[in-house]
């Protein structure tokens, strides 16, 4: 006898990949709350409805912090979805649960003259393994996409897999979300956020910077942080260390 293992009251099951923040908290606990407080102020809206994972890999906490802990990124309506890199005497009913496995950056290697070791970056995760200097990589094409109208108020565009690229201009309250760099043809009002999953080598551009907040491989800048002599200008902003470097483009 066969026998049917589907039928109309089955339940389908699909996986899917979402892109989230990556939140890696420092000690003492009450700093860097106060520094997430300073960015959420800075840039009304940043956590508002978005899936953060907390990365507590290198924290030296126990389970009555990390409840703590919790309750104040849940006062402050940062949702955790998932925690990375706890020990599993920090976790009980209740919390969110625990999840590896995470990728960092697809099809990304880090220059043999990019340090190896870990930076305390805000809002960073793990950042890629180095590749071994004996093996060597050909080179591969940086996937990228083309955004052919401005990007209005309240829309995110997310490509993790490489470039954005907006023909026209990012409205306030708008935000592009890149794996690599990110490029703005117009007036960069909204939020750019370049590097997204660990390339610190990722630049962002722009034609005219009014930015609310621009970030490169998990370093942030706000409005309030850029350079008065930049603001209007045509402006490229790269990496150094814990620093986005600015200069404008002629």
């Amino acid at each position: 006898m066969t026998n049917v293992l589907t039928d109309a009251r089955s339940i389908r099951i699909k996986g899917r990949s979402f892109l989230a923040l990556v939140l890696s908290p420092e000690l003492p606990l009450d700093w860097w709350l106060g520094r997430l407080d300073d960015l959420a102020a800075r840039s009304a809206g940043f956590f508002l409805g978005r899936p953060v994972v907390l990365d507590v890999a290198d924290l030296e906490i126990d389970r009555p912090q990390l409840k703590s802990l919790l309750d104040e990124l849940g006062k402050r309506n940062v949702r955790v979805m998932g925690i990375e890199g706890g020990r599993p005497s920090l976790f009980e009913p209740g919390m969110p649960p625990a999840m590896k496995g995470g990728r960092p950056a697809p099809d990304f290697e880090v220059p043999e003259d990019e340090p190896a070791g870990e930076s305390p970056k805000t809002g960073k995760g793990k950042p890629a393994a180095p590749v071994a200097p004996q093996e060597v990589q050909p080179a591969r094409t940086t996937a990228s996409i083309i955004v052919k109208e401005p990007v209005r108020s309240g829309q995110s565009i997310i490509f993790p897999e490489g470039d954005v690229t907006v023909v026209g201009s990012v409205a306030s309250g708008a935000e592009i979300i890149a794996g690599g760099s990110v490029h703005i043809y117009g007036t960069l009002r909204g939020r750019a956020l370049a590097g997204s999953v660990g390339n610190a080598s990722a630049r962002i551009f722009c034609r005219r910077l009014e930015a609310e907040l621009l970030a490169i491989d998990g370093v942030y800048k706000t409005a309030e942080d850029m350079a008065p002599n930049l603001r209007g200008q045509a402006v490229q902003l790269w990496l150094e260390g814990d620093s986005i470097m600015a200069e404008r483009l002629n």
